[in-house]
């Protein structure tokens, strides 16, 4: 079959449903409660459009309007319930968290890839360690994080560099690695170890190891991660004390989503000795 050009594929988008998700998705931590001026602004829609959609959603009880100003109502909490209760991953994954997270005591996390950021898809929280709100939905650059490069390292190179141009591989702290030949030669290194480890480089004090979930084709869907702070432990405790119980993990999230490991190749007497 002949692949669609991009004229093609934009024929068949519908432009009404992209709008109306640009203007629910103007709603955030800047605009919780914003003007239909500032919609407009954010989403670079014209008034009476971002006015209709406004009147449209409204209708459909997502959101709701007063004293000149617009809020999102609970309903739109249903799309993302709809998603979790449809995710056989999510629900494969809960009772192993929650095991991940009484064994290490620290917080427990799955994440996967959307475009250039990772989103948080299921998390057993035991203890504050972070200042940002980290919750099911919340979103963190890939590039900066451990569970960003523990999908990356298994991606296309086309998405690598999509998330090398997007991010600009911004510093988030000083240890953030925004050198893009290091940024892949990190993710190479992932890819050999099986594992990632980020410390401090999205946030001061923040330590994170992850490990990729993998599904029947062997195709890295998720990635599960151990979070702490330097007050409470090191780069090089993780490594040796959480990695192994992460892999170990990872690696049964993965069985029962239906993926069989291949056996380790026979290693003869003197291989590795020439």
């Amino acid at each position: 079959m002949t692949p669609m050009t991009e004229t093609e594929r934009d024929r068949d988008r519908i432009q009404s449903i992209e709008r109306g998700f640009a203007v629910l998705l103007a709603f955030d931590d800047e605009h919780p409660n914003p003007t239909l001026a500032e919609l407009a602004s954010v989403t670079g829609l014209s008034r009476p459009a971002v006015r209709r959609i406004l009147l449209t959603l409204q209708g459909l009880g997502y959101v709701e309007g007063g004293g000149g100003r617009w809020r999102l109502t609970p309903r739109v909490l249903s799309i993302g319930q709809h998603y979790v209760a449809s995710n056989a991953l999510i629900e494969v994954a809960q009772p192993h968290l929650l095991r991940l997270a009484e064994q290490t005591h620290e917080s427990a996390s799955l994440a996967t890839l959307d475009d250039t950021e990772v989103v948080y898809i299921a998390r057993v929280p035991v203890r504050r360690i972070m200042s940002i709100n980290v919750a099911v939905g919340t979103r963190v650059p890939a590039h900066a994080t451990s569970m960003g490069r523990a999908m990356l390292a298994w991606t296309t190179p086309e998405q690598i560099e999509q998330v090398i141009n997007s991010s600009g591989m911004r510093a988030y702290t000083p240890q953030t690695i925004t050198d893009p030949a290091r940024f892949r030669a990190e993710l190479r290194r992932v890819r050999e170890n099986g594992w990632a480890l980020v410390a401090e480089e999205l946030e001061d004090g923040l330590i994170s190891a992850y490990a990729p979930v993998r599904d029947q084709s062997g195709r890295v869907v998720a990635a599960l991660a151990s979070s702490t702070s330097t007050g409470r432990s090191t780069a090089a405790r993780v490594e040796a004390e959480v990695v192994p119980l992460l892999l170990r993990t990872a690696e049964q999230i993965s069985t029962d989503l239906g993926h069989r490991a291949a056996a380790p190749p026979v290693v003869h007497g003197r291989d590795g000795f020439y």
